[in-house]
């Protein structure tokens, strides 16, 4: 593998015991460098490897639906790397303080020789990663294997918006969109008498099978991300370019939540759809940048169709990650560039018309249906439209005292109830919604000043409005 993808996180050695690969962002067996990276080096050594996973039940506000996710994906890692004959232990941190610490206990406890982790750009899983830096006494690595060119490759600074990313993320394409090697069978046996923690009953069976009820458009774990992509790339593609913005189709990948937990590598993603086009990426993505804008009901190619989706699985989420790697800020309105700050704060003493608590949002107790039904949409089932997204939160900050309020807000409610919830997506695209983040000013208006703003009316020219409404809203 390209050893841009691997940084040595600490000063100590790699010593000839049993090597530690502590999943973390990349809940998946396969398509994974980071595991991978551990493998090599236990092999290297001729040691066992052995994986391990911290749980934390209310991750960032989670709830019973995203633990339960994890739960039934975890279970399908024990046994996927138990015919691999890799041990596989999960650590529950009940309040998520303890991650980092659990992990340097577990490697005293099994006298580890090395740990390899996955890159995370999210802060908490930061400082986790720091106490082992500065707490563990062997060899410590992390290995970006969501992003297809390292997050410290692509760029040493944040980028201010998918303009002046694309080109860096072009060049280094053909270095790093390789295809994966297979993991391999471990030669050596791990002996050391340890236990994990029992998460398996975490959440009772009745609480377990009603939180995967509410997401069964969601199979579980590796395995159903992998039939998701292979529904899309058969059923899904070829009518993305023109409805991938109507909340009624289902022309989405439906791809979010498994990119979040790892359970699919978008690398996979890349090169599956690569593949099916039969043409170089960056030919595929420069196609659909240069068209001209995307009109309802104007047919496109395949190549049209799979640019469209590229720029947005490869472009746009690495800046997400670019975003919360190097601004540390990513969830408050710290983050927010200096002209959208300014013109907020000056339209700070206009009259709002309405102003809701958290509590009327989260119940979706608003004067607009069509806002109401995106929020149920996203409580019944994890999941909101991508285009109602960005309507949802812009209509937050029209509809609140301050961004401030609106970026709590509009977390709060992201991050308890999306199955991809605590994410740099999510992060990044309520930033941009209420404080330009990788945008640029717009006309002023009142409350948003110069921040792009999103009607009722634009949605209605878009799409068939009602229609939403009464499908989600009974």
């Amino acid at each position: 593998m390209n050893p841009k993808r691997v940084l040595k996180l600490n000063s100590k050695e790699v010593k000839k015991r049993p090597i530690i690969y502590w999943m973390n962002r990349e809940m998946r067996v396969h398509d994974n460098w980071s595991f991978l990276y551990a493998k090599s080096l236990a092999d290297e050594q001729k040691v066992p490897i052995v994986a391990a996973y911290n749980l934390v039940p209310g991750f960032l506000g989670g709830q019973n639906r995203q633990l339960a996710f994890k739960i039934s994906a975890l279970k399908q890692i024990k046994e996927d790397l138990k015919e691999k004959n890799i041990s596989f232990f999960v650590l529950v941190d009940e309040n998520g303080k303890q991650s980092g610490k659990q992990i340097v206990e577990f490697a005293n406890k099994i006298s580890a020789g090395a740990v390899v982790t996955d890159f995370y750009p999210l802060k908490i899983a930061r400082a986790w990663s720091d106490y082992v830096r500065k707490n563990l006494d062997v060899a410590f690595y992390g290995v970006d294997a969501h992003n297809i060119i390292p997050a410290w490759v692509v760029s040493e600074k944040r980028e201010y918006g998918a303009y002046t990313i694309r080109p860096k993320i072009f060049k280094l394409l053909p270095e790093f969109l390789d295809e994966f090697p297979k993991l391999t069978s471990s030669k050596y046996d791990f002996t050391e008498k340890v236990k994990g923690d029992d998460f398996e009953n975490l959440l009772s069976k009745k609480d377990l099978e009603e939180s995967l009820e509410s997401v069964s458009w969601a199979p579980v774990g590796e395995d159903g991300a992998h039939k998701m992509l292979k529904k899309f790339l058969k059923e899904g593609i070829h009518r993305y370019g023109n409805h991938r913005n109507d909340p009624n189709e289902n022309a989405q990948s439906n791809l979010s939540p498994y990119l979040h937990y790892g359970m699919i590598a978008p690398q996979r993603v890349v090169l599956e759809t690569v593949k099916l086009v039969g043409k170089d990426i960056t030919d595929i993505i420069h196609h659909a940048k240069n068209k001209a804008k995307v009109e309802e009901g104007k047919k496109l190619s395949l190549i049209d169709h799979a640019g469209a989706f590229l720029e947005e699985i490869v472009v746009r989420r690495e800046l997400s990650d670019n975003f919360c790697f190097y601004e540390e800020n990513y969830d408050s309105t710290d983050c927010f560039p200096d002209w959208a700050k300014k013109s907020l704060e000056k339209a700070q003493k206009d009259e709002r018309e309405f102003i809701y608590t958290k509590k009327q949002f989260e119940e979706a107790k608003t004067h607009d249906d069509l806002w109401n039904a995106a929020q149920m949409q996203m409580v019944k089932t994890g999941k909101m439209h991508g285009y109602m997204r960005m309507y949802w939160a812009k209509k937050i900050l029209e509809w609140t005292k301050s961004p401030e309020d609106a970026m709590r807000i509009a977390i709060y409610l992201n991050d308890k109830y999306e199955l991809d919830g605590r994410d740099p997506n999510g992060y990044a695209g309520i930033a941009w919604s209420v404080g330009g983040v990788h945008d640029r000013a717009w006309f002023p208006r009142p409350i948003f000043g110069t921040v792009r703003y999103m009607s009722r009316g634009g949605c209605e020219g878009k799409f068939d409005v009602k229609k939403y409404i009464n499908t989600w809203i009974k």
